[in-house]
């Protein structure tokens, strides 16, 4: 009799501890998929952290919007109303993303429209630069504006007065 009482106890005890493995699974599912939407939203508390991830001891605010958080996912709310839900509470700020549609589609997409700019203006400009005509020399005498040749006369006298100057 004592036997089956300590053999029973065992059983129980076993038992009693396997439990929360059994339960675990479904637990860690719903904590991933909490961890996985509460990644779009930021902490309120100011930390400028998102939500699963804020570091603060005892931040009152992170742990009342997990909680939040757990209780919609635990309802089976989809991602949408919960997103709608923190929104309507503490406005778009809540976002650590923001969504890419209307205004902020616009806001996503300037960057790249500016890099294609940028860059097509960048190559029509030098493709400018080379096709600008050489630069032709400079008239050398006379003012009439075109090409002219220098005189012997005049390139004589010039080689002799350089010769001149630079005598020791």
């Amino acid at each position: 009799m004592i036997k089956t009482r300590r053999l029973l106890a065992v059983v129980v005890f076993v038992a009693a501890a396997c439990m929360p493995l059994a339960v675990l699974p479904l637990f860690a599912q719903q904590t991933e998929h909490a961890k996985q939407v509460g990644g779009k939203f930021m902490c309120m508390c100011n930390c400028s952290q998102v939500l699963t991830q804020c570091n603060h001891v005892g931040c009152t605010t992170s742990a009342a919007m997990l909680k939040e958080l757990d209780q919609a996912i635990a309802r089976g709310d989809s991602e949408t109303s919960i997103t709608q839900m923190f929104v309507q509470e503490f406005g778009t700020k809540v976002y650590a993303e923001p969504p890419k549609s209307g205004l902020s589609l616009v806001a996503w997409s300037l960057p790249t429209v500016y890099l294609v700019v940028g860059a097509g203006l960048v190559i029509f400009v030098i493709s400018r630069w080379r096709k600008r005509p050489a630069p032709q020399p400079a008239a050398l005498a006379g003012g009439g504006g075109g090409t002219q040749t220098v005189s012997p006369d005049i390139l004589a006298r010039a080689r002799e007065q350089a010769a001149r100057d630079t005598e020791d």
